[in-house]
């Protein structure tokens, strides 16, 4: 597949920006270090050539910033997305999150995002550059002891159980367009089905124990787009920033669970931007594996206006007592 370049995409800026169909555009600006790429919008081309970025760390799924970016201005954002982020785009669209006239948005093709985190587990600390090869990257570090890492050992979970390299949703694309794949997204999920129920609740308890309450999971999640949540209610009493007993720690993942379920696309933000490398995206793939199995295949945000099956009644749902003993 035909690699895309930061030209590329700032040449495609340039048209839109000329022509008059934009004003801004939203897509990435590196951090204090090269790795370290944020989401931001530029006003100008000048600026994008200055600092819009385009890389193996271009992670963001730009769909919720709309939400917000698409309120300031009545002349229309460009913004770049990546296949996966697509869904994203679509069900929010869905849920009327944010005006689809006021969007340009420009579908690119993707081959997967590199960790940070597994690349310093692997190369340590004191990176000074990264440098990307055909299919591997060199870290070169502050002790002269630079690393060649392959990608399938340092890309970010989601990229390596993707589940679709098609858009759903653009105004036009730049490079080749994908295929969706049969992925092997679900193995891990059935890695725990076939645990214990005791062994299930252990490896819950061991990962839900490191949660410090920081909202990062929440804050990134395309379908977490309540204005207000309940968790920072004062008058909930589960508003704490910092866990109070065990039952809490575990609350609020699973009502964070049941919340998205039939609308997460599996975009996997939560467990990427997790400090705590919880793999929160396991709790939200266990219902979508549920949900396909006892309703359908049903992939939210694959159709702009689908229904999920958990609002959609018809006469052939499931009944309750007929899901007892099965997905566990």
């Amino acid at each position: 597949m035909q690699k895309i370049t930061r030209s590329d995409l700032i040449n495609k800026a340039k048209e839109l920006f000329a022509n008059g169909t934009v004003n801004r555009v939203l897509g990435w600006k590196a951090g204090e270090f090269a790795y370290d790429v944020t989401p931001a919008v530029f006003n100008s081309i000048e600026d994008m050539e200055k600092n819009f970025v385009f890389g193996d760390f271009c992670n963001a799924n730009f769909s919720k910033y709309l939400i917000a970016e698409t309120g300031k201005s009545a002349e229309k954002v460009l913004v770049f997305l990546k296949p996966c982020d697509t869904y994203s785009f679509n069900q929010l669209l869905t849920e009327h999150r944010f005006a689809r006239e006021k969007v340009y948005a420009v579908g690119i093709p993707c081959e997967g995002m590199l960790d940070i985190g597994k690349i310093k587990n692997l190369a340590g600390d004191g990176i000074l550059e990264i440098i990307s090869g055909e299919n591997a990257v060199t870290v070169k570090t502050l002790y002269d002891d630079d690393k060649t890492l392959n990608y399938a050992d340092i890309m970010v979970e989601r990229c390596l159980s993707c589940k679709s390299k098609k858009h759903v949703a653009y105004d036009e694309l730049i490079g080749e367009e994908g295929d969706v794949i049969d992925s092997n997204r679900f193995d891990e999920v059935e890695r725990i089905e076939k645990m214990t129920s005791d062994e299930r609740f252990a490896f819950w308890q061991s990962q839900l124990s490191k949660c410090i309450r920081c909202n990062a999971c929440r804050d990134i999640c395309p379908a977490c787009t309540c204005e207000k949540c309940v968790f920072d209610n004062p008058k909930s009493s589960v508003n704490n920033k910092a866990i109070s007993d065990s039952f809490e720690e575990k609350m609020f993942h699973i009502i964070r669970a049941f919340h998205v379920a039939g609308r997460c696309t599996d975009c996997g933000e939560c467990s990427r931007v997790c400090p705590q490398g919880i793999p929160l995206h396991l709790l939200n793939r266990k219902f979508i594996k549920d949900i396909n199995s006892f309703y359908g295949d049903y992939q939210a945000g694959e159709e702009e206006g689908s229904r999920a099956p958990l609002i959609n009644y018809t006469f052939d749902d499931l009944e309750p007592g007929e899901a007892v003993g099965r997905g566990e």
